[in-house]
């Protein structure tokens, strides 16, 4: 498959998940009785998709569902042509209707939007909303090769529309391919949102530091640490696959780690022995914060997920306390928005951890740890440790 082929496959595929609640509620809808061919349902899917978000024009978007239907099942085919021309008859109505739903307005799982309206009141209607834009395209500028001002004028040179939105940070006007991105074959800049470059600056690492990388693939954060000061660091993570991506970014960047398979909550597995004076532990969590980078995700993801990615955690942060030397910091990271993952999973740790103590954060925009998504940066949380020397 052609790289633009695979572009327009995964948009589609996204696109159709990130609306997946009004979608499939205007289906429902056009529907005198369920639809037992699941495989004709999701190509009506995913054409309804189509004509509702794409520049695709209406009646190529019907002839080739019809077509692909009559390929599947020849019955359907007629199906496929009623159901979509009375949605194009019907839509103004029939969006508005689904509207008046929360599953058509907002596109989450009803438990989900629950939890989210408890947790943050007023706030709720903003961030589901901001769960179903498209996430902006961000570069992290290397440090040791230039500064943000001046690779932002040499975006301007190569005709990229950009803007800086962080230390570190660019946000690119329209996303393009990394091999047009000037410099980035050479290691001048990496992709990361600017929400997850908070982590190196908020770990306040110094030259000469032991650190530790605790959960590193892909190795964005490990790279962003090793730009910022000389340091000796060790990223380890437990998926072999993916830490191939961290050795692919180091060796791009031209920087130095000791990478190793490992699993955070075993060091006994991998630790050597001596004590880190900063520990990363960037957890595994339900990812509810970049869910519009991973829209299947909000569909996947079960209540009682929470509470199993919350023994995770504990079982990481008590895993890895004994590794920090005294004094010094445990910067805890998750990508999601939920309490239960995050001040909630610090306060448990800290109830049951004497020589813990949590330190305010530098970022003045980090309400309480917690950053929310919106049009600059995806949802993260961070809560910054220090063990009582």
């Amino acid at each position: 498959m052609s790289t633009q082929s695979r572009g327009a496959l995964q948009d589609i595929s996204y696109g159709t998940l990130r609306y997946y609640g009004q979608i499939v509620t205007i289906l429902d809808a056009l529907l005198s009785k369920p639809l037992q061919d699941k495989q004709i349902r999701y190509l009506l899917l995913v054409a309804l998709y189509q004509l509702l978000y794409t520049k695709a024009a209406q009646h190529a978007v019907v002839d080739h569902a019809v077509k692909a239907a009559r390929h599947l099942n020849i019955a359907t085919a007629g199906l496929a042509n009623a159901v979509l021309r009375n949605f194009l008859r019907k839509r103004s109505q029939l969006v508005d209707d689904a509207d008046k739903t929360e599953l058509g307005r907002y596109s989450h799982p009803h438990w989900w939007i629950a939890a989210v309206r408890e947790q943050f009141g007023e706030q709720a209607d903003g961030i589901l909303r901001a769960g179903n834009a498209h996430p902006p395209m961000t570069l992290r500028v290397n440090r040791r090769r230039t500064t943000a001002q001046e690779y932002l004028r040499e975006l301007e040179q190569h005709g990229i529309a950009a803007s800086i939105v962080g230390e570190t940070a660019i946000m690119l006007k329209q996303p393009q391919p990394v091999n047009k991105l000037p410099g980035f074959a050479d290691g001048k800049v990496s992709v990361q949102d600017a929400g997850a470059q908070y982590a190196a600056q908020l770990l306040d690492v110094r030259s000469g530091m032991r650190v530790l990388d605790a959960c590193a693939a892909p190795g964005g954060k490990a790279a962003h640490l090793l730009e910022l000061s000389d340091i000796e660091l060790t990223a380890i993570d437990k998926d072999e696959q993916r830490l191939q991506r961290v050795h692919d970014n180091l060796r791009r960047l031209k920087l130095q780690a000791d990478v190793r398979s490992g699993d955070a909550a075993q060091p006994a597995t991998w630790w050597d022995g001596r004590k880190f004076q900063r520990i990363l532990a960037d957890v595994p969590c339900s990812a509810s914060g970049v869910i519009r980078r991973h829209p299947d995700i909000k569909w996947l993801r079960r209540p009682q997920d929470l509470d199993t990615f919350a023994m995770q955690q504990q079982q990481i942060l008590l895993a890895l306390w004994p590794l920090l030397e005294p004094g010094g910091k445990l910067l805890y990271a998750t990508c999601s928005i939920f309490g239960r993952e995050n001040q909630q999973a610090v306060n448990e740790f800290l109830h049951h951890t004497a020589d813990a103590l949590q330190l305010e954060l530098s970022a003045a925009d980090l309400k309480h740890g917690q950053l929310l998504p919106n049009e600059l940066h995806d949802g993260f949380f961070y809560a910054l440790l220090q063990k009582r020397a």
